[in-house]
């Protein structure tokens, strides 16, 4: 059995390989302000960075304003955004959230998780990837790659996301929070797959007690690694 301690130190080892591995993590989705970053967030749902950003230039350029989304037409928005699926249900979510914030915010998107989830279409991953990325407050990201890797790793048995994301904030330094979802989810995307991560690559393979899920050959694994940028 592991010691609380050792369960610290480990996953904080395995954050700092992390960060020797994939020192440019960053969120993939393209943005210039909180409003378009919480926009593109809420079009990642199902859908890839990759296809969000495709459509994401088109989406900014027609509604370059809270007030513009909580005006927009359903029809030319579901147009815009129906590559990205689940486009009526998107629009619905994306039309409430901007009506909330022009009426509730003054038509600024709040920084705060306890205002940004009150509206509609933001749950905490969503408000989190805002705070970190928009607005420089530590959030924890818990996406599928990051509910996966972490009970891979070892650092927590929950399956519930808050839960996961209550483990790890006591794992790893609140500083760190942000850019370690990053790095998870990259590693996810890129070596730690859901069905055959390649483990005979894998810079944590020494501390991860799952080691050997996957192959542990080194070339048989190389095959397996997915280069970035990623969607």
């Amino acid at each position: 059995m592991e010691s609380r301690l050792a369960l610290v130190r480990r996953a904080r080892k395995m954050n700092r390989i992390l960060e020797d591995t994939y020192p440019d993590a960053h969120c993939e989705l393209d943005f210039g302000n909180p409003l378009e970053l919480l926009v593109a967030t809420i079009l990642s749902a199902q859908c890839t960075d990759k296809r969000v950003n495709m459509v994401t230039p088109t989406l900014f350029a027609k509604y370059p304003t809270v007030e513009d989304y909580a005006a927009a037409d359903r029809d030319e928005m579901e147009g815009i955004i129906k590559s990205t699926g689940f486009f009526r249900a998107k629009t619905n979510s994306i039309i409430g959230m901007a009506q909330a914030v022009c009426e509730r915010y003054k038509g600024e998107v709040p920084n705060k998780l306890k205002d940004l989830v009150t509206l509609p279409g933001v749950g905490r991953k969503t408000a989190n990837v805002v705070l970190g990325n928009a607005f420089g407050v530590p959030g924890i990201t818990v996406d599928t790659h990051f509910q996966r890797l972490t009970r891979r790793f070892g650092w927590t048995t929950e399956t519930d996301p808050v839960k996961i994301e209550h483990a790890v904030g006591e794992l790893i330094p609140k500083r760190d929070w942000t850019v370690m979802s990053h790095r998870l989810i990259w590693h996810g995307r890129r070596i730690c797959h859901a069905r055959n991560p390649a483990c005979g690559v894998c810079p944590l393979a020494t501390l991860c007690p799952a080691y050997g899920t996957g192959p542990t050959d080194v070339k048989k694994a190389t095959k397996l690694v997915r280069p970035g940028p990623f969607s």
